[in-house]
């Protein structure tokens, strides 16, 4: 099983082993600048907005969720690959930055099923499609409950890099825990990865009821900031109650 280094980490893995392998591929991160207020409906009690210079982000992002698997055991095929689509925000707690799901919409009914009634996080599921052309990627998302969708297409424009320190870019992908509220309590899980590679991109949406539904008051068909990522491999611990 792959080793990941951990000398760029913000903070400490916990010691004990991870519980899940997974790969995060073909990404487009889509990020618009969002009001705090607008945004505060959506966050847990006990989270604090995370915000770069004074302002809060929030993301849509396309990808394909790849040999998700427990450790150490294999993947299954027709349910350890599956496309998801999730929007995300930016909070912090105790120190420690991380990543809040508005949605993870996916095609996986297994993981439909699974992950909000063991972790609490929000999946619904969806048809998903991603089609990657060399540094062009296209998908198309809807929802099987409601209708709510995304289709659209990005390409790479710039040159591949990783993220500085102090940048937007840095404060968006070097992130290396999730939170979540289940069963009226807030978790947390950490997620270990190498830092992102990733490239400026341009995206041109054709419908986005997807991140609309949240009323967000962002103007959803523009994101303000596009970057494609071939992505990266992911360890992953078991979810726990935050303390304090």
């Amino acid at each position: 099983m792959a080793a990941i280094n951990r000398d760029h980490l913000p903070f400490p893995m916990p010691d004990r082993p991870h519980a899940l392998v997974q790969e995060w591929r073909n990404l487009t991160f889509m990020h618009w600048e969002v009001s705090p207020e607008k945004l505060q409906p959506h966050i847990p009690e006990g989270l604090e907005i995370d915000l770069f210079d004074g302002k809060a982000y929030v993301g849509t992002i396309p990808f394909q969720m790849r040999n998700v698997r427990p450790r150490l055991l294999p993947a299954v095929p027709g349910i350890s690959t599956f496309p998801e689509f999730n929007v995300r925000t930016y909070v912090t707690k105790n120190g420690k930055p991380g990543v809040l799901f508005l949605t993870l919409d996916a095609q996986s009914r297994v993981t439909c099923f699974y992950a909000p009634r063991k972790y609490g996080l929000p999946y619904r599921y969806a048809k998903c499609r991603l089609k990657i052309d060399e540094d062009r990627y296209s998908w198309i998302s809807k929802r099987s409950s409601n209708g709510v969708e995304l289709v659209g297409e990005a390409i790479a424009t710039g040159e591949k890099r990783i993220a500085e320190k102090g940048t937007l870019e840095y404060f968006l992908f070097e992130r290396y825990s999730l939170y979540t509220e289940h069963k009226g309590n807030l978790k947390m899980a950490y997620t270990l990865h190498e830092p992102w590679v990733f490239q400026d991109g341009e995206a041109k949406i054709v419908k986005n009821s997807l991140t609309e539904c949240y009323d967000l008051g962002i103007d959803i068909m523009n994101p303000e900031f596009v970057h494609l990522s071939e992505g990266v491999y992911v360890h992953t611990w078991p979810i726990q109650k935050v303390i304090g």
